[in-house]
């Protein structure tokens, strides 16, 4: 459904969460171990994070990545990674599909498309980080 990058953006963007409550910056190397990502992929993820003022980014020995606002929804991590195409966006591809003129799967997808942007706009990060916290979810395998 996301972009691999996208399913990266998230996993950092709640593992940071969980390392903010105890004020720390995490640098490039631990995000990219906890989330199980190669490191150069993981940096330009950040910088795309970074860009979209969801994450400040500090240098030096003790720098690292945080976040930058609080609170922050699934549908604002998902739109700087892949935009909010999925949301928006004919399944089928067509530039013009709405109800006056839809394509053969709009009416089906519709309600899926209305309520996966419902779970996205107010899913927040906070909302996910308990289960990594307590240890009974995971960010990687």
């Amino acid at each position: 459904m996301f972009s691999k990058a996208c399913e990266y953006a998230i996993k950092i963007m709640i593992h940071l969460c969980c390392v903010q409550e105890e004020e720390k910056l995490a640098g490039l190397r631990d995000i990219s171990q906890a989330i199980g990502s190669p490191e150069a992929y993981t940096a330009k993820i950040l910088q795309q994070l970074v860009r979209a003022d969801l994450l400040e980014s500090h240098r030096g020995p003790a720098g690292g990545f945080k976040l930058s606002k609080k609170p922050i929804t699934l549908l604002e991590v998902v739109s700087a990674i892949d935009g909010k195409g999925i949301v928006t966006n004919c399944v089928l591809g067509l530039k013009e599909c709405s109800s006056s003129h839809p394509c053969p799967v709009h009416d089906k997808y519709k309600s899926v498309r209305d309520q996966l942007n419902q779970v996205l706009t107010y899913t927040q990060l906070n909302d996910l980080k308990g289960g990594i916290i307590e240890g009974n979810r995971f960010l990687k395998l």
